[in-house]
């Protein structure tokens, strides 16, 4: 079994050259302008794999595995991994610059092993909720959008940003002049009129043209953050998703819901193969990105029964726009892209969950079990 350790610590490993160094050279644009809470935790995340060919398929394995990025809000502390793989290497060669984990296996006929572990460090992402927005001012000029962020205002496959979209989000923000007051009812109107739709599969597509064309406006949280990321776009807001996964229990939230904003026992170890979540930010110009989530509203409101005029469901929609709770770990904004190597199936909608292939054939990542992979959390303390 070979085993690979890259990140021991950043301390050792910069005295020696070798901090990040399968991602040294690669352009970060996810670091907010304003550093997140001091109040930090720590999570060790296991994750196991024993891939299963589909029937019909042998051949090649490939298996790319999203890696977080490094934020003000999360750190990756020390990443390892095992097994009886031919290759494993890093790479975060695509044009979103996502990191990930590359493993090759010759054939499918044997077992087919990997063990990843991550420790993470995140603190609480809180623009709004610390006041940080207080002393900033819209500049008088035309904003300059830097180069980097000119991506996260154009349409993807998945996300348009005219017609049907940008009707609906002229309606929404009608004479509001102001981006911060834009997207704050943008995020209304989504968290309002949108619904948690628990029999889409996985976290859904975000296909925000069929969604809006539909008119039944629900889905998943990627299908809601989605929507609102398209309808910022539209109207000038630079916006983007986050694909990431709950690590553990919710402390600020756990009042208005036990079970919509993560958890775990009471060793702080929770099973989340299936906890994959999709979030949300926008850009402003001069200060930098403000996160929100919308979708966890209709988590929420579905989770409880409750609806939109109740209390609690006005509090948590307050907290979700301008902060983020962080017993979550976000892997990357890309979405509607190629990986590197490059999948036989074409580019993928996003890496939010692990993806393979065999000689080709795609497994289903929305299956924990036919993939198969486990991923459990352990809360340091």
């Amino acid at each position: 079994m070979e085993r690979r350790h890259f990140l021991k610590s950043v301390a050792a490993l910069s005295t020696i050259g070798l901090v990040r160094p399968a991602f040294s050279g690669t352009k970060s644009v996810a670091t907010p302008a304003i550093a997140s809470s001091d109040t930090s935790r720590r999570f060790v995340m296991t994750q196991t794999y024993n891939l299963k060919a589909p029937a019909g398929s042998q051949g090649q394995v490939k298996l790319w595995i999203p890696v977080p990025e490094e934020t003000a809000f999360q750190t990756l502390l020390d990443l390892s991994f095992s097994g009886n793989y031919q290759k494993a290497s890093l790479t975060a060669n695509n044009r979103y610059g996502a990191r990930m984990l590359f493993v090759i296996w010759p054939e499918s006929t044997g077992p087919l092993e990997i063990r990843v572990e991550m420790t993470i460090e995140t603190r609480d992402w809180e623009v709004l909720k610390d006041n940080q927005l207080s002393d900033w001012l819209l500049p008088e000029q035309d904003a300059v959008i830097p180069e980097e962020i000119k991506p996260f205002l154009l349409a993807t496959p998945h996300i348009p940003v005219d017609g049907l979209v940008k009707e609906t989000a002229l309606k929404i923000v009608a004479n509001e002049k102001a981006p911060l007051k834009q997207a704050r009812l943008i995020h209304d109107w989504v968290s309002t009129h949108m619904h948690r739709d628990d029999a889409v599969i996985g976290c859904g597509t975000g296909d925000v043209g069929e969604i809006l064309k539909a008119g039944k406006l629900g889905g998943k949280c990627t299908d809601i953050n989605s929507v609102f990321v398209a309808l910022c776009r539209a109207v000038g807001i630079p916006a983007r998703e986050m694909f990431g996964i709950r690590l553990g229990a919710s402390r600020k939230l756990s009042e208005y819901s036990k079970k919509a904003f993560g958890s775990a026992d009471e060793k702080g170890i929770a099973k989340i193969s299936g906890g994959q979540h999709c979030r949300a930010m926008f850009w402003l110009a001069g200060f930098g990105w403000v996160p929100a989530d919308p979708a966890d509203v209709t988590k929420m409101r579905l989770t409880e029964k409750k609806e939109n005029g109740d209390p609690a469901v006005k509090a948590v929609n307050d907290y979700l726009f301008g902060n983020w709770e962080m017993n979550w770990v976000g892997f990357n904004h890309a979405r509607d892209f190629a990986l590197f190597p490059a999948a036989e199936q074409g580019d993928v909608n996003n890496l939010g969950y692990p993806y393979a292939e065999v000689d080709g054939d795609p497994l289903n990542f929305y299956d924990p079990a036919a993939f198969s992979y486990e991923y459990v959390s352990t809360e340091q303390h």
